[in-house]
């Protein structure tokens, strides 16, 4: 379940708590559980981007080449880096970060081609109806603002162009030990995107059972991930209906 929604305080108050929020993350503990080297990371990884491929297929934007994407939130590049892996070209992503330190941190990682776009998403200068995809990942959990939520999702969708969608990748449950970030049910997506057709597949072993078995053996993580109960994030993609 989700905590309960909370009042709006503003965009540019919320903007600075989300800020706040983030550089809490950068505590020992916390960065250490995202540390590429462990096994559970690379785990849900590889199986985040075999998911990747299923929606690429699903969604019938194969081949990607010629496929344009932004990611809302692209933190340090790391997705936008998967993507490329899977086809994309450099000159066709772009990517978008509140927080400057990360942006200078993705422009270092990505290909000078790929532009990273520093600033609130909800206000970025882009055209309308501009990407065949508006990707977000594990954004929309670290905003405990409803109206900041909402206001951010119809930004995403008027970037998105008629027939494209918004690619979503999140956590639907609270974590009682971080209050800092939130679960967005399915039924909030679908609230916060009415007008478009959604799919959804069920991902990403729950984070405390995935550290404990993957300290045993990868094939734990790989037995347990079968029970989709034990599935914390989800996959989403949105399409947005042709004119």
């Amino acid at each position: 379940m989700s905590k309960t929604r909370q009042p709006s305080n503003g965009a540019s108050s919320e903007l600075s708590a989300v800020a706040e929020r983030y550089d809490r993350r950068k505590s020992r503990e916390i960065a250490d559980r995202y540390d590429p080297l462990d096994a559970s990371v690379w785990l849900a990884r590889q199986e985040r981007e075999r998911a990747l491929i299923g929606w690429i297929h699903a969604s019938g934007l194969a081949p990607v080449r010629e496929r344009t994407l932004l990611e809302i939130g692209c933190g340090t590049g790391g997705n936008l880096l998967a993507l490329l892996q899977l086809g994309f070209r450099p000159d066709h992503l772009v990517g978008n970060e509140l927080l400057e330190e990360r942006v200078a941190l993705a422009r270092e990682r990505l290909p000078a081609a790929t532009r990273v776009l520093v600033g609130d998403a909800a206000s970025l200068e882009l055209g309308a109806e501009r990407f065949d995809v508006v990707f977000q990942s594990t954004v929309f959990s670290s905003i405990l603002d409803d109206e900041f939520q909402a206001r951010l999702a119809r930004r995403m969708w008027t970037l998105a162009k008629p027939g494209g969608q918004v690619l979503w990748y999140d956590f639907t449950w609270d974590n009682p030990r971080n209050p800092d970030v939130r679960g967005v049910s399915i039924a909030r997506i679908r609230e916060l995107f009415p007008d478009g057709e959604l799919a959804v597949r069920r991902v990403t072993l729950a984070p405390p059972i995935s550290r404990l078995l993957a300290r045993g053996h990868p094939s734990l993580y790989t037995l347990a991930n079968l029970l989709p109960f034990l599935r914390t994030h989800v996959l989403a993609w949105i399409r947005k209906p042709n004119h």
